[in-house]
């Protein structure tokens, strides 16, 4: 069962609003050192949870991965995820009502700030090592900016500085979808499970790339329908929704898209020049939704940085699937 740290005063958002107070939901491996310094912190993408064991298989691996009999791991479920923290689920102290679409919007700022509090609560001196892909990889560089002594080691797989055009217009269909759905509105169980399904299946297509598709769902001659593509898409969005909240979902997304370090920082280049931890920025060959470009930005502008390229038939969601391949990149950046 997860943890929970609960900030009990109102938490201040980026845009001025606050919460009334906060709560995370947070996994833990392993042993925390007297000195709060043996400590590995992973920050989870868009849907995921506070149990990297489960969506990164393989990840804890003491030959060539990561040993949890060395290290203190932690996984934080963010503000606004319905996986024990905060969201639009959760019950207002003061209305006791649910927030629904009443819940504040938050940026991926005040995510990493949330993450910072927790972090302090726990004692913690030095994140020896913090890894994001993703959405997690924006929480990871957002915090390294914001406390570049504390973060020695930096891990960012398939992220940005700055969400792009691309990637906000392909949220903002999921949104549109979404929204469709009569009910997504309503505050009960399921509200907008229809329009989650196909947010989902939008997304999918974003995640990987054609050579993927041609690969895995391949019809068999003379097929006039009922495509693998069309059922995979189906069921895919179904899963999704029988484990996920679509207001989280819309609110999570609305994060992703505000994201830019070089907000109120002059430059996104003059942002990146602030974090101090050594950095691997591992980018995907065939990545459409953060294309490589992007992890050479931030490369080239992070000064202790090194940049791997993986090639991968599943494109974006290579960063969760190519588990092998960048356990060998951590070995040979870090000796982990």
């Amino acid at each position: 069962m997860p943890k929970l740290f609960k900030y009990q005063n109102p938490f201040e958002l980026e845009n001025g609003q606050s919460l009334p107070e906060l709560e995370l939901a947070y996994n833990t491996l392993g042993q925390l050192n007297t000195e709060g310094s043996n400590v590995i912190w992973i920050c989870h993408a868009l849907t995921a949870n506070a149990h990297p064991e489960e969506w990164w298989p393989g990840i804890f691996d003491k030959k060539n991965g990561i040993d949890i009999d060395k290290y203190f791991v932690i996984c934080v479920n963010i503000i606004g995820s319905c996986y024990g923290s905060t969201n639009p689920q959760s019950i207002h102290p003061e209305t006791k009502e649910i927030f629904g679409l009443n819940f504040p919007k938050f940026s991926i700022r005040d995510i990493s700030k949330s993450l910072a509090l927790l972090s302090d609560h726990l004692g913690i001196t030095k994140i020896q090592y913090l890894l994001g892909g993703s959405m997690g990889g924006m929480q990871a560089m957002e915090w390294a900016i914001q406390e570049p002594e504390k973060i020695e080691n930096l891990v960012l797989l398939a992220t940005s500085a700055k969400h792009s055009s691309w990637g906000i217009a392909l949220n903002e269909t999921q949104r549109m979808a979404i929204e469709a759905d009569s009910t997504f509105s309503e505050n009960k169980k399921g509200a907008g499970k229809k329009g989650l399904e196909a947010a989902r299946a939008i997304a999918l297509v974003s995640y990987r790339n054609y050579r993927t598709y041609q690969t895995t769902q391949i019809d068999q001659e003379n097929t006039t329908d009922q495509f693998r593509a069309s059922s995979y898409q189906k069921y895919q969005g179904e899963k999704l929704s029988r484990r996920f909240d679509a207001k989280a979902y819309w609110y999570l997304s609305k994060a992703m898209d505000s994201h830019d370090v070089g907000r109120k920082r002059r430059s996104r280049e003059k942002a990146l020049a602030q974090i101090k931890a050594k950095t691997l920025v591992i980018g995907i060959q065939s990545d459409l939704l953060f294309p490589i470009e992007e992890q050479k930005f931030l490369a080239r502008h992070i000064s202790d940085s090194a940049l791997e390229i993986i090639d991968s038939t599943y494109g974006h969601d290579g960063f969760l699937i190519e588990v092998e391949t960048i356990k060998l990149l951590l070995q040979k950046h870090f000796k982990l």
